[in-house]
């Protein structure tokens, strides 16, 4: 396969960012298990640096993989959070040098110049909403508390002097394991461990609930038939149906898998059905801008209108071309006589299916052979 822009796109970019991100786990995990370097590095590395390792090499895994999330939604913090953080799982790599570290390198390095050629599609600024804030607050507080709270009270505690320990006692606590190697000596520390219990648990299950919102959301979005926000974040070098009418499905047919497509109509019953085919759908008004927007009708490569509504077509090509005028449009016309109006509103192209079907029919009447081949290549007809 030939080095192209196809090849170095946004999905290569994001597909590798995952596979680094498994593979750190992967190795990291290995690693712990094998117990560390198998390599002459053995020797400079030092003991500390093959211990931890490991564990920094999963870390680092699954911090990679908010990040590979991150950057399928095109956040402009998911780009530089990689950039980042493949040079980390490189040199992590090479710290566990062996024969399965070896893979984690070179994929780290490849990944990098697929990230850099991308830069620029991956420009969505993330803005936390109050509920994501709130329950990142909420986290952090709760954990300090129990921290900084458990470390000041060691003396009622045993198992806790350092803060490392009472870290780990918060984070026992919250997650209501409890191995029972730090226990409360005293009544006031029992009642701070029931505080710390349910603080944490309730600022835990705030953070969970946020963290599932979206994927509910997303639900909902394919059952009332809209597009989600990882679909259309994703469309580049797309074709957009502007309304659904009788040729949406044919063209749909065409355009096949090969073509990436999105549908703006207010047909909401045709929208559930397409949606339930997992096809980018988005139910909003064509005419509007902020629908041709959320389909980013700048990265389009054309749009289609073809309803049976010459009127909205021409309102919503209009639309489409104030907000880019290098777009190529192509407009079917209901009516013969809509088919300059359709032009004058901005379309390249415009044909009238009426006048195409009258004109091979009254040509296959006459018996004219060419009118016949022309319409068994349009109806995709083979037989002789």
């Amino acid at each position: 396969m030939t080095w192209t822009r196809e090849w170095v796109s946004v999905r290569a970019s994001i597909l590798l960012t995952f596979a680094v991100a498994i593979l750190s786990i992967i190795v990291g995990l290995v690693h712990i298990t094998t117990g560390g370097v198998d390599s002459g590095l053995v020797a400079v590395v030092p003991t500390a640096v093959r211990r931890t390792v490991g564990f920094t090499g999963t870390l680092t895994g699954f911090t990679m993989l908010g990040s590979a999330y991150a950057l399928k939604s095109r956040f402009r913090i998911g780009w530089y959070a990689t950039v980042v953080l493949l040079p980390i799982t490189a040199i992590q790599g090479l710290l566990q040098v062996s024969t399965f570290s070896l893979p984690l390198v070179g994929l780290s390095l490849i990944s990098v110049p697929a990230l850099l050629l991308n830069r620029p599609r991956f420009d969505r600024s993330f803005s936390p909403s109050p509920t994501q804030l709130a329950a990142g607050v909420a986290l952090v507080t709760a954990i300090s508390y129990g921290t900084v709270g458990s470390y000041a009270l060691r003396e009622e505690f045993t198992g806790v002097t350092t803060l490392t320990d009472a870290f780990y006692y918060t984070i026992v606590t919250a997650s209501t394991v409890g191995y029972g190697d730090v226990t409360a000596t005293t009544e006031f520390g029992k009642l701070f461990s029931v505080s710390v219990l349910v603080i944490n648990v309730a600022a835990f299950a705030v953070a969970l609930g946020v963290l599932l919102t979206p994927a509910i959301e997303a639900q909902l979005s394919k059952a009332l038939g809209r597009m989600t926000d990882s679909q259309f974040n994703l469309l580049d070098d797309h074709v957009i149906l502007l309304g659904y009418g009788d040729l949406t499905e044919p063209i749909i047919e065409h355009l096949g898998d090969e073509t990436q497509f999105a549908v703006v109509t207010t047909n909401e019953t045709a929208a559930r059905r397409l949606a339930e085919r997992d096809i980018a759908v988005l139910t909003a008004e064509p005419s509007d801008e902020a629908p041709l927007q959320q389909v980013r009708i700048t990265d389009a490569r054309a749009a289609i209108a073809a309803t049976e509504n010459d009127a909205q077509d021409a309102l919503a090509i209009l639309t489409a071309k104030q907000l880019t005028d290098d777009l190529t449009v192509l407009a079917a016309a209901m009516q013969r006589e809509n088919v300059a109006k359709l032009r004058h509103a901005g379309a390249d192209r415009v044909i009238s299916p009426a006048e195409i079907g009258g004109r091979l029919l009254a040509n296959s009447a006459v018996g004219k052979r060419d009118a016949e081949e022309a319409s068994k290549q349009l109806l995709g007809d083979d037989s002789g």
